[in-house]
């Protein structure tokens, strides 16, 4: 009973949407779940890291219409539904020290304030599932480590009518589950990079792996592969519809799909919340609920 499942994924920028799980939504959205992306803003200070976009005065006079046409054109690839949540990108400091943030930017808004944003997404869908990112926002961008914050405090308020009231944010509704998105880990990047070796091909992630040790990043616990190999020319298509962001002759395509999808056929999440009994490791977002559908 497919009809009444339904996925929320909460992402901080345009674009973000097609490089995390972007897969794993499309083979949900062919199995008939209603799927939404909230994206928590417009992309505005993001920078145009295509290098064959760059330079163009149009799209840097013009990068909030161009990178929302842009979110337009992901969204029918990938066959979900996508709505804005309204909030400003902040940026991402460099320097050091590094820059204060812009005034009125996202990860400047009041936590439980943005959040009923959130809510009112929320108990307006009524998911069962939402995907959001960990503490550490996959990567420490401003808007992540935001976007991980509001999605924490809006699973457990938008059942909580004193802090939100249903006559300002809509009917309560609890969903059930939450996972951060962990598509960028480590033992996926190892094995691609062996095969890539051992095919005689250069890999892409000889740099990534040296990062990873120098950034010493804690490894997380991952609970839930998602087969969706089938789906993944879909997610290289919707990524490259976000021209200003992807390079299609960069990194992002080294890999053979084939290759691919014979190493690495699933994408990786980390169960955080899950108010319904599962048994892990899961292959299913909707393990313990699809049952009860």
């Amino acid at each position: 009973m497919t009809d009444q499942l339904r996925l929320m994924a909460v992402h901080a920028h345009p674009d973000d949407e097609s490089s995390k799980g972007a897969a794993t939504m499309a083979k949900y959205v062919s199995d008939g779940v209603d799927v939404l992306v909230v994206t928590c803003t417009g992309g505005e200070r993001g920078s145009i890291l295509n290098p064959k976009l760059q330079g163009d005065a149009y799209i840097e006079e013009h990068i909030h219409e161009v990178r929302k046409k842009e979110m337009d054109e992901a969204r029918e690839i990938l066959g979900v539904k996508q709505e804005w949540l309204g909030f400003v990108d902040s940026g991402l400091p460099e320097g050091d020290p590094l820059p204060p943030l812009p005034e009125g930017c996202f990860a400047l808004e009041d936590v439980e304030k943005a959040a009923g944003e959130l809510v009112r997404k929320i108990r307006a869908f009524r998911p069962q599932v939402i995907t959001t990112y960990d503490e550490n926002g996959g990567y420490p961008h401003p808007d992540h480590i935001m976007t991980h914050k509001i999605s924490m405090v809006a699973f457990e308020g938008a059942a909580d009518t004193e802090k939100y009231p249903e006559a300002e944010f809509g009917p309560a509704y609890q969903p059930q589950k939450l996972y951060y998105n962990q598509g960028f880990n480590r033992p996926r990047t190892e094995a691609l990079h062996q095969a890539m070796l051992d095919s005689g091909l250069e890999s892409p992630y000889a740099d990534w792996l040296k990062r990873w040790k120098e950034f010493e990043r804690v490894e997380r616990t991952l609970t839930t592969h998602v087969p969706c190999a089938d789906f993944f020319e879909i997610r290289d298509k919707a990524l490259i519809a976000h021209a200003t962001q992807i390079d299609p002759d960069g990194g992002w395509f080294k890999v053979p799909m084939e290759l691919q999808k014979k190493v690495w056929p699933t994408e990786e999440y980390e169960l955080a919340k899950s108010l319904v009994d599962t048994s892990l490791p899961e292959d299913d977002l909707f393990a313990g609920i699809r049952d009860n559908a």
